[in-house]
């Protein structure tokens, strides 16, 4: 056994089959939460619903405000085979990158639904699809794709329409994620109004998630300290409110790994917090507020 192979080993855990919920809590907050008390070695057992007893006071708590796409698309070749198809990222308005699950005809097109995509290459085994004048990717994906569910959760009993609303934060707003910020789906309007009202901020940034999330780790990755990357972007007005609280010495929290990564990255850049860009950081999760699939 390798050293790769005794790292993974180390991370290993026995979880029971029904033990994975298939479908989300209802409400969102009613979802259970485990607190851990570092200094007393304290674990308290709640919901998200009382969340607001568990914070330190005063907090700034950063929010991810993607929005997730019905990314997964099957395509049809002139042939008459099948693949099934992963949007990644856009490229333009009128294409987009994509992993799929066979290969594909580089330089004809394949069909969905009654549209022709042009099948072009990309970096690392992707494909470069292009669809028509007069239709978006967006577009596209809303009328054919399906939302890409995690492996864990293809039993579940929720039809599309149901995951396409369930499968997404209350606060989700910029499209562009293969899959969702999960330490954000247990929050309510009710809660988010419940931390205002008790003194602490919220601030979204974004990240749209894609492979660097949820893809399995690789040895190279392990060694350079890098994952897929993903692209990120924070406002003005929440990069001053980020930067204020820190100057005040408030707590800055960062709901889930993706938020983490978005803000460790624009640090990284010594230029300020407001801007975007793309990141390949994995995230010291000694700072995350989260759950363990983000």
């Amino acid at each position: 056994m390798d050293s790769f192979e005794r790292l993974l080993e180390s991370y290993d855990y026995s979880f029971p089959p029904d033990a994975v919920a298939l479908e989300p809590a209802s409400p969102r907050d009613s979802a259970r939460l485990l607190v851990f008390d570092p200094s007393s070695g304290r674990v308290v057992l709640d919901t998200y619903r009382h969340l607001v007893r568990h914070l330190p006071p005063n907090s700034c708590l950063v929010f991810n405000e993607t929005k997730v796409l019905p990314a997964r698309i099957e395509v049809t070749k002139r042939s008459g085979g099948r693949a099934r198809v992963l949007f990644l990222r856009r490229s333009g308005r009128n294409s987009f990158f994509a992993l799929s699950d066979r290969k594909l005809p580089v330089g004809e097109t394949v069909r969905v639904g009654r549209t022709d995509l042009r099948v072009g290459t990309g970096a690392g085994g992707e494909y470069r699809l292009s669809v028509p004048e007069g239709t978006t990717v967006t577009e596209l994906l809303v009328r054919h794709g399906r939302m890409p569910l995690p492996p864990y959760l293809k039993k579940t009993p929720l039809f599309e329409r149901d995951v396409r609303r369930k499968y997404q934060t209350v606060f989700a707003r910029r499209s562009g994620s293969v899959a969702a910020p999960t330490a954000s789906l247990h929050f309510t309007p009710r809660l988010l109004k419940s931390l205002r009202v008790a003194g602490h901020e919220v601030v979204f940034v974004t990240l749209h998630v894609n492979l660097g999330t949820f893809q399995p780790l690789q040895p190279d990755q392990v060694r350079a300290g890098e994952l897929h990357e993903e692209s990120y972007e924070i406002g003005s007005k929440a990069a001053r409110a980020i930067e204020r609280v820190k100057k005040e010495g408030r707590p800055v929290i960062a709901v889930g790994t993706t938020v983490a990564r978005t803000l460790e990255s624009a640090a990284g850049r010594g230029s300020g917090l407001a801007g975007g860009g793309m990141t390949r950081l994995s995230s010291d999760p000694a700072i995350v507020f989260g759950s363990s699939t983000d």
